[in-house]
This record gives C-alpha cells, sequence and structure tokens, in this order.
C-alpha cells in the first residue's frame, strides 16, 4: 500500500477471473485501428453507449496472475509440559528454534497485448514478488475468451512502475498507445478496462479529472487523474479515449477504504510509451541525470530565502565528481528553470532532466545568495535504482545530553528564544556517541526542542545543524549571528541545513519567534 495525503493510495491488485467477450476483429489489425470506432463519438449534449467501443477494445485486455512461493520463518518449541512427555518415555527432546517453511501465494491484476505476436504491457508490481523473502515461479495471462499463456518477463522499469511480458501466440488481439500528450484533456471521456476485484473483464468509464498529477508516489510523478472507477485489480489495465487510443495505464488510486472514490491515476502514454519500447528491445530505459539531491520549495523554506513559493526546486545536495557539480551548481542552490522549461510541482527538476538526452548540453537557471545565474550542465545517464540506492544513509536518533540552563551561553540562549532549540558544538565525542560515519563534522547538535516552537514540529534531540541561511554554524555564536542577520533584513524565518543520524541533510524553514 501506498499512503497519499493521509489516505491509501492502493496498488491496484485484483482478480484473476475472465468472462467470454467479442472476440478478435480482423488479424495483424489494430483493435484500435482509425477509422474502426467511429460510432463511439458522442452526439452533442450527451454519450452515446460505450457498448460498440468496449466489444472492439475488450479482447486486448487481460488478466495477469502470478505464482510465488513465500519462506517464512515457523517456530519450532514445544508447547508447555511436552518436554516432560518425552523424557518420561525415555523420547529424545526435540530441539526448539525456528524453522524456514515454504508457503504458495500470488499476484492478480490487469494488462493489454501491444502487438500481434503476444507483447503484453502491465505494471511492474504486478509481476513483482509480494513480500519479501518471495519468488516468482510462474507469470499466467488470461484472455478473455479464456485461452491461458505461460508469460515470460521481458523487462522491468521500478522507476515507472511497469513491466513488459511476453507469449506465444499468432494473430492475437492488441491495441496501440495514442500518440503525444495532447491526445488528452481535462474533461475528455475515457473508458477503463481491467479486472477489479477478481470479478473479470469490467468496463468502468468517467472524465480525464486533471494531468500532470504528483502524488508522492516516484520521482517521475505526472498521473493522468480520473473519476472512472478503478479498484483493486484495475492495475497494469488500459485507459482508453473514445477513439480507442490507449491513453493511460491505470497504476494507483486514493482511497480511505481501498476502494473506488472515483480519483484513480494512470501513467500516461506519452510517458509510457518510449520505456515500453525501450524494455520491448531489451534495453534499460535511459535517463538524463545531474547528480543532484533535491528538495520541493515549500511555504516555509521560500520564505526564509525570500523567494516565491512553488517555482523551483531546492538542492539538498550534490554527487562528488557528478554533472551538476563539474558545471559549478552547489548545494543550497535554487533550480528555477531546465533548458529553459520552468521548474514547478507539475514539472520537477527530475521529470524535466529525466527526459533530456544523455550527453546534451542545457542551461540551468538558479538562485544563489539571491542572485540569478545560469550554468550550462552536461547531462549523465542516471544510475540503477539499485545503484542509488547503496548511497541512502542509516538513520539513527541516540540522545543528547540538554546543557542546564545555569550553564549555557548568551549565544546559546539567544537559539533557545529565536528558534526554540538548545544547542552546544559538535564534538568528535558527541558525534561518536551519535555513531556518526564522519567524527570530524562540525556543527550544533541540538540539545532540546521548545514544545512551543516551530521547530518542535521539525526538529528533534540529537539533529545537527549545519547551517542556518547558508552561513556554516560550528558554534552558538555563529548560529546567533545568523539569526541577528535575517532579523536585520527582516525575515520571519531562517533555512537551517540539518542532518539526522548519517541520513543526508535536508533543509527545513523555520519561522522564528517574536523578538522580545
Amino acid at each position: 500500500m501506498r499512503y497519499v495525503y493521509g489516505l491509501t493510495a492502493a496498488l491496484l491488485i485484483g482478480g484473476a477471473t475472465a468472462t467470454l467477450t467479442v472476440g478478435p476483429v480482423g488479424a495483424q489489425t489494430a483493435q484500435n485501428e482509425p477509422g474502426t470506432i467511429a460510432a463511439a463519438t458522442p452526439r452533442p449534449g450527451a454519450p452515446m453507449s460505450f457498448a460498440d467501443l468496449a466489444a472492439r477494445l475488450q479482447p486486448a485486455v487481460v488478466n495477469i496472475s502470478t505464482k510465488q512461493s513465500i519462506q517464512v520463518s515457523q517456530s519450532r518449541s514445544l508447547p508447555p509440559g511436552f518436554e516432560e512427555f518425552f523424557r518420561r518415555f525415555g523420547a529424545p527432546v526435540p530441539e526448539g528454534g525456528d524453522e524456514p517453511v515454504t508457503r504458495r501465494g500470488g499476484s492478480l491484476g490487469s494488462g493489454f497485448i501491444i502487438s500481434a505476436d503476444g507483447y503484453v504491457v502491465t505494471n511492474n508490481h504486478v509481476v513483482s514478488p509480494s513480500s519479501s523473502g518471495a519468488t516468482v515461479e510462474q507469470i499466467t495471462v488470461t484472455l478473455p475468451d479464456r485461452r491461458e499463456f505461460e508469460a515470460e518477463l521481458v523487462g522491468r522499469d521500478t522507476a515507472s512502475d511497469l513491466a513488459v511480458l511476453k507469449i506465444k501466440g499468432n494473430n492475437l488481439p492488441f491495441v496501440r498507445f495514442a500518440s503525444g500528450p495532447e491526445s488528452v484533456r481535462v474533461g475528455d471521456w475515457v473508458v477503463a478496462i481491467g479486472n477489479p476485484f477478481g470479478l473479470g473483464g469490467t468496463v468502468t468509464a468517467g472524465i480525464v479529472s486533471a494531468l500532470h498529477r504528483n502524488i508522492g508516489a516516484g520521482q517521475y510523478d505526472r498521473y493522468i487523474q480520473t473519476d472512472a472507477s478503478i479498484n483493486m485489480g484495475n492495475s497494469g489495465g488500459p485507459m482508453f479515449d473514445l477513439n480507442g487510443n490507449v491513453v493511460g495505464i491505470n497504476t494507483a488510486l486514493i482511497s480511505p477504504t481501498g476502494g473506488n472514490v472515483g480519483i484513480g491515476f494512470a501513467i500516461p502514454a506519452d510517458q509510457a510509451a518510449p520505456i515500453v519500447e525501450s524494455l520491448r528491445a531489451g534495453r534499460r530505459p535511459q535517463r538524463g541525470y545531474i547528480g543532484v539531491s533535491l528538495q520541493p520549495l515549500t511555504e516555509d523554506i521560500a520564505e526564509s530565502l525570500n523567494l516565491p513559493k512553488n517555482r523551483g526546486e531546492l538542492i539538498r545536495g550534490v554527487t562528488p565528481g557528478g554533472a551538476a557539480a563539474r558545471a559549478g551548481i552547489q548545494q543550497g542552490d535554487v533550480v528555477i528553470t531546465v533548458n529553459n522549461q520552468p521548474v514547478t510541482p507539475d514539472q520537477s527538476l527530475a521529470y524535466l532532466v529525466a527526459k533530456l538526452p544523455v550527453g546534451q548540453r542545457v542551461p540551468i537557471e538558479l538562485m544563489r545568495g539571491g542572485e540569478r545565474r545560469t550554468v550550462t550542465v552536461t547531462v549523465g545517464e542516471r544510475p540503477t535504482e539499485e545503484e542509488l540506492a547503496k548511497l541512502n544513509g542509516i538513520e539513527d536518533e541516540t540522545p543528547v545530553a540538554e546543557t542546564p540552563e545555569n550553564e549555557q551561553s548568551t549565544s546559546q540562549r539567544s537559539a533557545r528564544e529565536s528558534l526554540g532549540v538548545t544547542v552546544q558544538p559538535l564534538t568528535p565525542e558527541i558525534a561518536r556517541s551519535l555513531r556518526l560515519n564522519d567524527v570530524n563534522l562540525r556543527g550544533l547538535v541540538v540539545a532540546s526542542v521548545s514544545p512551543s516552537s516551530d521547530a518542535a514540529q521539525k526538529l528533534q534531540q540529537g539533529d545537527i545543524i549545519l547551517s542556518i541561511n547558508q552561513r556554516a554554524t560550528r558554534t552558538p555564536d555563529e548560529a546567533a549571528a545568523a539569526v541577528a542577520a535575517a532579523r536585520s533584513a527582516g525575515r520571519n524565518s531562517v533555512l537551517l541545513l540539518v542532518r539526522r543520524g548519517n541520513n543526508p541533510p535536508v533543509y527545513i524553514g523555520v519561522t522564528l519567534a517574536r523578538a522580545r
């Protein structure tokens, strides 16, 4: 399950049954060939029946199921009193402990055929192990006419949640992707076909509610939002326009219960199609990469930098030796445009860079210290998800002793009154007690946080403040000076660079307490 905005964004894994529908029409001809579904166009003022459209398209929509083996531990400890039972009859007492047991499981979802020779598109999570310790042993594709095929996994892309399968067949019914992002608009009718809750082939209709939705499921979120009913089991199934073109791949939903509430999401066809083609050809999808970690420019961070919110992204960190570092991009820069395209919540820096060809030189406009600058970056290739995962740190929350108030310096008291935190210099001894990888790290460690301060919602004991408003804070005096400079500039908040344990540092905007 994914959690989005405090609600459940359920992965749409569902039923395995199929129903008999109209068979394929015209071998080696796409089910959605232009001109074959003209009767589905609605008359002015009201939609016509979707029956002809559904009859034409359903044969290419399939059910996908997996068989999985799952290794679980099972305790072999004896119930109370049984040891005495074995001893009384002179039998050896079995040893306790845990032993692995193999159990069977599976997953269910939807997909659609994209070629007459049997290439099938679905979501990666539909054909992935359902839990740690699970192994997918078999993938089965079931057509609406109840024919079953064992499928080969041709390729998968975790970042986009897409996978391509291959079944052995000829003259199979298939459908095509729509061409270009301009093919779908907010308010357009769409039809979703899939296998919700194991009921078999099901058709639902609705409209496009929104475009470019970011639901926090990945770096490349630009989903189509729809009110067409999408439920558990629709995952990997197609979303069609009224011309029968695949405009999206149903992937997620927002729901407090796991059922449909009219907020479903699909991967846009223009985003999915090139990834599918790469996987089909046996290639790993190639994405642009410049070697930075990012943070959104939230309202409190934007205010601390005196910048408008929702325009640009903050550079949290720069990979040494990467494309961004070679171009002169620094930690704390705010990127405004990439290749003359604005960076916004709907069009993130990661999305813009990922679309760029590897090796292309592009201008990146950024803000640094209140000044606008432009640098030129040569785009590199994004590493695999496994390679990126190795860069993640390990969080640690070892407590730090608080300095008694009567022993605090004037600067320490100033930090507590302005920021709502008590700080002390980070020494090698404290660094070791916090189990930091770098015992020579310089900064201020948070000893306590005032419950009534804005910092109470964002900081905790043991956090390390590395800078305030881009000024290094190795001593309480430096922190006090940075806060005083912010007050002199008329700012009501400051930007802290904070590290928690061995995790990468992040920027946090903190509202200053009113001066007494």
